[in-house]
């Protein structure tokens, strides 16, 4: 069985010393930072820590630590270390994230380059070369050769969802207003490999889409074979001039 720590004595000198806690604290503070006395703590044998309120507005909840101690016999208190430390209220700083996990859509922009991922579940290993025409053919444009890495299963899966979910979508407000769907569009492009099934490219120079992905149930009011009604050309009647009128001013 552990023997059992004997508790510090209390020393009345230590505790006493708020004054020169306080000077101390001041000493390492930016002005005006350090605020009411809020304890003192016997840390052990002839130690005491001093506690005094952090009044800065960054940093809410905590304390200005200050250690003081004195030697055996010594009647007055020496200022060991000062320290600024959190309380159970504290604001602290979230954890640190890696810089590849913070970058979020959107947030490259010209110059910018995304860290390397090489777990990236979005992405599996790429093909190499056969040296039969027919299949090195559709592996370059279905599978990806060439490339060191091409979209997994659950990267095309999330794209998807992405994009239908998004603009491209058919829930999109230019498509609830659209008279017909881009899959009766002359200008819609459809996608190669398994995404052709739902998506292809807009090519129509007057959408709100165009050059981007669409799903086959998007739309919007620049369909090829939407017409929309045509108003008469408003005429004018030409200005009669009244030769018998008299002007009697």
């Amino acid at each position: 069985m552990a023997p059992t720590q004997k508790k510090a004595k209390t020393d009345k000198v230590l505790l006493a010393a708020i004054d020169l806690a306080r000077e101390a604290a001041i000493s390492i503070a930016e002005p005006g930072t350090v605020g009411e006395h809020v304890g003192a703590v016997m840390l052990g044998e002839r130690i005491v820590m001093h506690y005094f309120e952090c009044t800065s507005p960054g940093y809410v909840g905590w304390h200005w630590a200050i250690s003081v101690a004195r030697a055996p016999r010594q009647k007055y208190a020496t200022v060991c270390e000062t320290n600024l430390l959190p309380t159970d209220a504290a604001v602290l700083a979230p954890d640190w994230v890696p810089y590849v996990e913070r970058l979020a859509p959107g947030d490259i922009g010209a110059g910018d380059e995304r860290p390397y991922v090489e777990e990236d579940p979005y992405l599996e290993a790429g093909f190499e070369a056969t040296d039969e025409e027919d299949v090195d053919r559709v592996a370059f444009f279905e599978l990806g050769l060439g490339r060191p890495r091409v979209l997994s299963a659950e990267g095309r899966d999330a794209a998807a969802q992405r994009w239908y979910d998004g603009d491209a979508g058919p829930r999109a407000e230019v498509a609830a207003q659209a008279k017909a769907h881009c899959s009766t569009c002359g200008f819609f492009l459809p996608m190669p490999g398994a995404l052709r099934q739902v998506f292809g490219v807009c090519a129509g120079e007057w959408s709100p889409s165009d050059g981007k992905v669409v799903s086959l149930d998007h739309g919007c009011g620049a369909h090829s074979e939407t017409e929309a009604p045509s108003t008469p050309p408003e005429t004018v009647d030409a200005p009669v001039l009244d030769e018998l009128a008299l002007d009697f001013s």
